[in-house]
């Protein structure tokens, strides 16, 4: 039985494989002149399809608008019963389909062909309806389905997909889209805080601690303690950051001088110079490769020179970005 399982599981593989490094011929003229009309394009990308290929269109059209190129779906059975309106002056029509005689298509083409949109489709048969009445003819070649009966929509839609981010990918290329520009297109995920999120969207939230260098160590574990960042930074007489006094100083300090009486101690003498820090305005993981970087748990956050919070390794964990 787990031979069979795993010899089903290595073949879809195998086959899938083999799909995509057939797919590397379709990196073509055509495939070159699509992306060039679409860049060029006033309008969007209609990405359209029947049954497992609409999924898949749904998913170019989503890569597509992710990557900074105008995109949507549009079903193809529900364009020739009212949606055909979504199409726009300007829009490029992308069918995906792996027979290319699928009857929907066959009427939705001759509507959007009549309103002078470029027309362009995915497909495995060079031959079928769908290639002859279009501009632009990407070909997915596929040799079987993965599936044992040869039916199920598995090696030809890996196709589809893999091609349909080539497109996406050559056009996010042409256009010089940056990290900043995805940040913009995805503000809600781990990703786009990665590229957005900086130290002052963080420390605000967190007490400020902070003793000089003259102040008694009771008093200075009682600032360590109340404000629940496990550390105070040390400032001189002119408020600058002279130090840091972690709970790890702390213990170190234990080691060092046993006994009972540390009256005479004050932060100077406990404090860890030249702690690390961060300017206000850089990103959130720039703290995070700080923080990893030197096995520690907080970075002092400055504006210029003057000491404004404390980023801590909580804060990136409660942002997902751990």
């Amino acid at each position: 039985m787990e031979n069979s399982i795993q010899s089903a599981a290595l073949r879809t593989l195998d086959i899938e494989i083999e799909t995509l490094q057939n797919l590397r011929a379709s990196i073509d003229g055509t495939f070159r002149a699509f992306v060039q009309a679409v860049f060029h394009s006033k309008g969007r990308v209609v990405v359209t399809g029947i049954g497992k290929s609409a999924i898949v269109a749904q998913k170019i059209a989503a890569t597509l608008n992710s990557t900074g190129t105008p995109a949507l779906f549009m079903h193809a059975a529900d364009a020739i019963h009212g949606d055909l309106g979504m199409i726009q002056p300007g829009d490029v029509l992308l069918c995906l389909s792996k027979s290319g005689d699928t009857d929907e298509l066959k009427v939705l083409v001759p509507l959007v062909k009549a309103m002078n949109h470029p027309i362009a489709c995915m497909v495995a048969n060079l031959e079928c309806w769908l290639a002859k009445h279009s501009d632009f003819i990407l070909h997915t070649p596929i040799s079987q389905e993965a599936d044992p009966n040869n039916l199920a929509p598995t090696a030809s839609t890996t196709a589809q997909m893999a091609l349909g981010d080539a497109i996406a990918v050559a056009l996010l290329s042409l256009r010089g889209f940056s990290p900043h520009d995805f940040a913009q297109f995805h503000p809600g995920g781990v990703l786009g805080k990665q590229l957005y999120l900086r130290a002052h969207d963080i420390y605000p939230h967190n007490e400020r601690p902070a003793v000089g260098l003259q102040t008694g160590l009771h008093q200075t574990i009682l600032e360590i303690t109340s404000k629940r960042l496990g550390c105070a930074v040390v400032l001189d007489p002119d408020g600058k950051v002279a130090g840091i006094i972690t709970d790890g100083d702390l213990r170190r300090m234990l080691e060092r001088q046993p006994g009972p009486d540390f009256s005479a101690l004050v932060a100077r003498d406990v404090m860890s110079v030249s702690p690390k820090t961060i300017q206000k305005d850089e990103l959130a993981v720039q703290a995070l490769e700080i923080l990893r970087e030197n096995c520690i748990t907080q970075v002092v956050v400055l504006d210029g020179t003057a000491y404004v919070g404390i980023v801590h390794l909580h804060d990136l964990i409660r942002e997902g970005l751990v």
